[in-house]
């Protein structure tokens, strides 16, 4: 069937066309310029709610002021992980995402780092967040919610080093 009146139509190299606008002013959102970049006349393009975690999770941990990305357990499972051999980092420790087949909603947990003004570290993460999946994926981020669960000290990591107090 040749019929794709209905369907919305991909960009082509040929076309100069592209699948997602620049950011709107004021919102930090990208819309598509199509119903769909990941919809088109040959097929349709799904993208795991893992890799859109990735993606968030790499995209907040670049940000300065971030110390540590999930809460309490969330880390204290981490930081066994980092110590058994042939394991690594989850890039996706502290992020939640719901995913649908145009948009995708996160939820990013964080511990900051004494100092910093949580309210700008919190925008600085979403906007982020939203530029690499939207960039990235093609999907349209509706929301990026940051829980911060603590502050880290500069002198949290030196305690463990001193004497103990009691022998």
């Amino acid at each position: 069937m040749s019929d794709t009146t209905n369907r919305p139509q991909m960009a082509t190299a040929d076309s100069g066309a592209v699948g997602v606008s620049a950011p709107t002013p004021g919102t930090g959102l990208a819309l598509a310029k199509n119903d769909s970049a990941l919809v088109g006349d040959r097929g349709r393009t799904s993208i795991s709610d893992t890799v859109v975690a990735k993606i968030a999770g790499i995209a907040t941990r670049e940000i300065d002021g971030v110390h540590d990305v999930g809460g309490a357990t969330e880390r204290v499972v981490g930081k066994v992980r980092d110590v058994l051999p042939g394991t690594t980092t989850s890039t996706t420790q502290g992020i939640g995402v719901e995913v649908g087949e145009r948009q995708a909603a996160v939820d990013v947990s964080i511990v900051a780092d004494y100092g910093v003004a949580i309210h700008q570290l919190a925008a600085a993460i979403r906007r982020n967040v939203i530029a690499a999946i939207e960039q990235m994926t093609g999907l349209e981020v509706t929301e990026v919610n940051v829980t911060v669960h603590d502050i880290h000290f500069g002198d949290d990591d030196d305690t463990a080093d001193e004497a103990p107090r009691v022998q």
